[in-house]
């Protein structure tokens, strides 16, 4: 599903004017959306028009003309509707223009103060809790896709107003930032937002994602031609069946395993052996054809118990347990690589003086695509010019912790502002970044995807090793970078799902996503929308 960020919707907006459809038209369509949205509502849950609550909490810009616009038309049907005024009397041409079409049978409230009078007698918050707890359908067109700041203390009184209405938000949940998903305290819940013309980026990311409860796309009218006024900008899209055209391909009848490429994995020490293992059978039950796993005796010993299916390649090992860079080191893995379509490296290898040489060695003589996971990417942050100084296409696979370091920024940094952070990396570098954690990120230096399979079951160690494996079959089968990238999260979420709901996500395992990539890979072949929904 193509998405845009604020501005991309600003520039479309104006862009369909040039084009004939003006701001006053998509808001009066915008208007008859929400309005049809919300007969359906009260149609669902049987509300005769003329006794069910429909309470508008409208902003003084043109989400409040939005609500305005509906209001109209639900009032004009005979449904009982109050308009709650609550920032300001309306202060944009349209919101004004639509606020004074309200017929006569629409309550207006004022829920805002005058400015320099606290004890304003006009503000009467009385009426205004009342009709919020007695509202059977609440919407929120307070705040648009602008809103940046924390909301107001007299704001975050009413939305804490306990009711039990349905509660619907009108393109963006009130206090949601829609570039970044962050959200001021208070923001408004809703049970399901009504997104106008294109969903926005941040809507895909969490807390706001929570916030937004269902969320439905409604069509106001930007004519497609419209989007040609963003070609050259940054692509971005919500990752689902659509977007992942040609993935998995068609396996021949005539082919063998050599037609779905090899995946060389450098994985694991004597203390993470599970790390090397569930690389290896991510990879194995994601198509590839072969495996080969480079590691320490002792990790081998226990992988290839799990995994007999792969190939393994012994490198020597120091006190510890790590994996040592030595001549022998680098004349096997040289041979390796030579045969490897895509090889992962970093899964429980530790941080040592060897490991760094190990992946600079690989980065600088492989030509096919390299997955760096874990602690291959605690190396990149120990010497940036390990990156800097590569032959091969690059897929990263930090969670935020990681990414924080490779960016020298706290972690907290990086959750606040996802998108920017992979995109910034990504361009710089020149490679593909997925930036893990609810509502994963995709970034390359032109496109951003934000994925929405999987769920809370798979915070545990050894989902990322998995999907470093997933996304290493992937691209060992032919797929670009950005394209394995986006495929592997997609797919390991939907076997997380999957996962869930055979298991429950208290009690679900990371191995329980691997023996569930056969149902994922089943949900993809049926060529319908690919979700296993908790």
């Amino acid at each position: 599903m193509r998405i845009v960020t604020t501005e991309q919707m600003i520039k479309l907006e104006k862009q369909a004017e040039i084009l004939g459809v003006s701001h006053n038209q998509l808001m009066g369509r915008a208007g008859g959306k929400i309005a049809e949205h919300i007969r359906a509502l009260c149609a669902s849950k049987r509300y005769i028009a003329e006794k069910a609550s429909i309470v508008f909490l409208a902003g003084s810009g043109n989400n409040g003309g939005d609500c305005f616009a509906a209001a109209s038309l639900l009032a004009a049907e005979g449904y009982c509707c109050t308009v709650i005024n609550l920032i300001r009397e309306p202060s944009t041409e349209l919101s004004r223009e639509y606020f004074g079409k309200l017929p006569k049978n629409v309550k207006i409230i004022k829920g805002f103060r005058s400015e320099n009078a606290s004890d304003d007698t006009s503000f009467d918050f009385t009426s205004l809790r009342e009709a919020v707890i007695s509202a059977d359908i609440l919407i929120d067109g307070v705040f648009g896709t602008g809103f940046r700041n924390n909301l107001s203390n007299d704001i975050m009184e009413i939305f804490s107003i306990e009711s039990n209405a349905y509660r619907l938000a009108v393109d963006i949940p009130s206090g949601g930032n829609a570039s970044t998903g962050t959200v001021s305290p208070c923001t408004f819940m809703a049970d399901e937002t009504i997104c106008l013309g294109c969903l926005k980026f941040g809507m895909t990311q969490y807390p706001l994602r929570k916030h937004c409860g269902k969320i439905t796309v409604a069509d106001i009218g930007i004519p497609p031609q419209a989007f040609d006024c963003l070609n050259g900008e940054r692509r971005y899209c919500r990752l689902d069946r659509d977007e992942l055209a040609g993935f998995p391909k068609k396996r021949d009848e005539a082919s063998h395993k050599g037609s779905f490429g090899t995946v060389l994995i450098i994985c694991g020490s004597s203390s993470m052996r599970g790390a090397a293992a569930f690389a290896a059978l991510g990879a194995l039950r994601s198509g590839v054809g072969l495996v080969k796993i480079a590691s320490v005796g002792k990790c081998i010993d226990t992988v290839s118990i799990l995994a007999p299916e792969a190939t393994y390649i012994e490198i020597d090992s120091d006190n510890d347990g790590f994996m040592v860079f030595n001549s022998a080191t680098s004349e096997k893995l040289l041979k390796a690589m030579e045969k490897s379509t895509a090889v992962v490296i970093g899964s429980g290898m530790g941080v040592t003086e060897n490991t760094l040489e190990i992946l600079r060695f690989v980065l600088t003589n492989t030509n096919c695509p390299v997955i760096i996971d874990a602690d291959g990417i605690n190396c990149i942050a120990c010497d940036i010019e390990i990156l800097m100084n590569r032959k091969s296409e690059v897929i990263l696979t930090p969670h935020a912790g990681e990414m924080a370091r490779l960016m020298n920024v706290t972690a907290s940094t990086v959750n606040e502002n996802r998108a920017d952070i992979a995109e910034a990396f990504a361009e710089k570098y020149g490679v593909t970044v997925v930036l893990k954690g609810a509502g994963t990120v995709i970034s390359d230096n032109s496109r951003t995807a934000a994925n929405h399979t999987g769920n809370s079951g798979m915070s545990r160690g050894g989902s990322g090793d998995i999907l470093a494996g997933i996304t290493a079959a992937i691209s060992a089968q032919g797929f670009s970078p950005y394209e394995a990238a986006c495929a592997g999260a997609y797919l390991h979420g939907l076997a997380g799902d999957a996962a869930a709901l055979r298991y429950g996500q208290e009690a679900m395992l990371p191995r329980d996503i691997i023996d569930c990539l056969s149902d994922a890979f089943g949900s993809l072949k049926t060529g319908t929308r690919a979700e296993f929904r908790i």
